[in-house]
């Protein structure tokens, strides 16, 4: 059966983090590939400003295009409404052939806030949970398995180096003319750079 793992997110922009999380997933579950699902409007991002999608499009394929094993998925930008993971996940099942396994990965953090997502029973019926510990955060499982039953044994929780990266802090970064260089691919800060992202003020947009 082929596995197949899933990251979502809005990506702005995509880091070292991202792409760390993603391989440690990739290698630890035994999966044959990630999708980087790029968010095209994010539910939980409705009252925020975001890069325009083909912006954070273009950095994520710059980040992922030296990993064979990743690849870019426009499931939720070529698709109306919010980017709900059920959603994602269920069109991605009937895209991939039968007999394949989806394994969403997300952060620790992410993964207590599962039972307030929408349809979540239904989406821990469609595929498995990769939740990727971050230092200093803990989860109780009971707590989840109460909210959400059958969660826990649709769960899987590994680990992986530090990177203490978030895309808000890289954009503050750029705003003040402070480096990005180690944070994000190379080709990622230059894109940034090229097109000018993250350098005007909250008020008059980017």
């Amino acid at each position: 059966m082929q596995r197949i793992g899933v990251i979502g997110g809005t990506f702005d922009p995509i880091h070292y983090g991202h792409l760390a999380a993603a391989e440690e997933a990739r290698v630890r579950v035994n999966l044959e590939k990630v999708l980087f699902a790029v968010a095209g409007l994010p539910p939980h991002k409705l009252d925020e400003e975001v890069t325009p999608v083909e912006h954070r499009l273009a950095m994520v394929q710059l980040g992922i295009f030296s990993n064979p094993d990743f690849e870019l998925s426009r499931v939720d930008v070529d698709r109306s409404g919010p980017s709900y993971t059920v959603d994602t996940i269920s069109i991605l099942q009937e895209q991939w052939r039968q007999g394949t396994e989806m394994f969403f990965i997300l952060g620790l953090d992410s993964l207590v806030e599962v039972p307030t997502w929408h349809q979540p029973e239904r989406l821990i019926q469609l595929c498995h949970l990769v939740a990727v510990a971050r230092p200093g955060f803990e989860v109780d499982m009971r707590q989840l398995e109460d909210s959400v039953p059958g969660i826990s044994s649709r769960v899987e929780i590994i680990g992986m180096p530090e990177v203490d990266i978030s895309s808000s802090d890289l954009q503050r970064r750029v705003r003040e003319g402070l480096p990005i260089r180690y944070q994000v691919p190379e080709e990622v800060e230059r894109y940034i750079r090229e097109h000018r992202l993250y350098q005007q003020s909250a008020e008059s947009g980017h």
